[in-house]
C-alpha cells in the first residue's frame, strides 16, 4: 500500500536541428557556469602557465597561416589588409622578376667561384655583378610602373609603403610569398579592386 512504484520512464525525444542552428542545445545554467569556472580557473605553475601560452600562440599562428594561404582576408595581418595592398600584391605576383632567379644564379656565380681556375673566377664575379644589376634595374622598374598604376586605380589613396610593400613581395620566391599568389604570370588584372 504504501509501496512506492517506479514512474513510467519517459522517452528524451529530440527534436531536429532547425536550419541556422547551433546543432545542439543549450547548456543549462549549471553547466555554463561550470565550463566557466574551468576556464577562468589559472594554471597552478609557471611551467604549466607557458605551456598553455605556446600552445595557444601555436594555434593562433596554424590558424592565421592558414587563413593567408587560402586568402581569407579577416586573418591578414594589417600590412596586408584593403584594396590596395591587394592590388601590390597580384601586380607583383603577373610578373616575371629576375629577383626569382637571384638564388640559383648566386649558386651557379658561387660554384664558378670555387673552381679555381682563374677564368671562372673571372666569370663568377660577372655572374654575380650582372644579377645585382639585373635586380637593381628590375626594382626601380617595379617602384616607377606600380606607383604610376596606383595613382591611376587609386588616385586618393596615401602612397607611403607601398613601395617598401611591393619589393619586399618581389625578392621572395613565388612559393614561399604568404598572403599566397592569386594570380598566374601574364594574367590580366581586373580593374576594380574595390570590394
Amino acid at each position: 500500500m504504501f509501496k512506492r512504484t517506479k514512474s513510467p520512464v519517459v522517452e528524451e525525444q529530440t527534436a531536429p536541428a532547425k536550419p541556422g542552428g547551433k546543432g545542439r542545445p543549450t547548456p543549462t545554467r549549471k553547466e555554463a557556469e561550470a565550463a566557466a569556472r574551468a576556464r577562468a580557473k589559472g594554471p597552478r605553475d609557471r611551467r604549466e602557465l607557458s605551456k598553455k601560452q605556446r600552445a595557444y600562440r601555436a594555434e593562433e599562428s596554424r590558424k592565421i597561416r592558414q587563413a593567408m594561404k587560402s586568402g581569407d582576408e579577416r586573418y591578414f595581418l594589417a600590412r596586408d589588409r584593403g584594396p590596395v595592398r591587394r592590388f601590390i600584391r597580384d601586380y607583383v605576383d603577373v610578373r616575371f622578376s629576375i629577383v626569382e632567379m637571384v638564388i640559383p644564379l648566386m649558386i651557379i656565380g658561387l660554384i664558378l667561384g670555387y673552381t679555381g681556375s682563374p677564368a671562372l673566377v673571372q666569370a663568377s664575379s660577372l655572374v654575380l655583378l650582372a644579377t645585382v644589376l639585373f635586380v637593381v634595374v628590375d626594382m626601380v622598374l617595379l617602384r616607377w610602373r606600380l606607383r604610376r598604376e596606383l595613382r591611376r586605380r587609386f588616385p586618393e589613396e596615401p602612397l607611403k609603403g607601398t613601395t617598401y610593400y611591393a619589393l619586399t613581395r618581389a625578392m621572395q620566391m613565388k612559393f614561399m610569398r604568404l598572403p599566397k599568389a592569386r594570380v598566374k604570370i601574364g594574367q590580366s588584372l581586373p580593374e576594380d579592386y574595390a570590394r
